[in-house]
């Protein structure tokens, strides 16, 4: 079992150099004193904020100034492009409809960053994997 992840837990990405909080909007039903996420929490600049500076090569901003570099890695700001939902989500829990989200899953940004839950923003609530 997991930890549900409620509005305010702390993500990380792979390629991102600072910590980011997800953001809940109130339309889910909350199960833990504040807007708990599903599956679906994950639009980019709405649930989830940049990770500081971005060092993916595979993100043309960065790519493009490390090439004006010289090739010495240049990280430049993180835009997230998350390619599709968190996964796995919780299989015996839904909310809105849709698989609660737990400390255990995982998205993708476009960019090739995998973007994970360092902090499920509560400790009393535990969902099914």
């Amino acid at each position: 079992m997991g930890m549900l992840v409620c509005n305010g837990a702390q993500l990380m990405c792979s390629f991102g150099m600072a910590p980011s909080t997800l953001v809940v909007t109130p339309q889910n039903k909350t199960l833990c004193g504040t807007p708990a996420a599903n599956i679906m929490d994950m639009k980019p600049m709405v649930n989830i904020m940049p990770f500081g500076m971005c060092s993916s090569l595979a993100n043309p901003t960065v790519a493009s100034a490390t090439a004006a570099a010289l090739g010495v890695l240049t990280p430049m700001p993180c835009i997230p492009s998350i390619t599709g939902p968190w996964a796995p989500g919780s299989s015996k829990t839904l909310l809105a409809g849709m698989p609660a989200l737990n400390n255990t899953c995982k998205c993708m940004c476009a960019y090739a960053g995998v973007i994970q839950i360092i902090n499920p923003g509560q400790v009393k609530t535990m969902v099914g994997n």
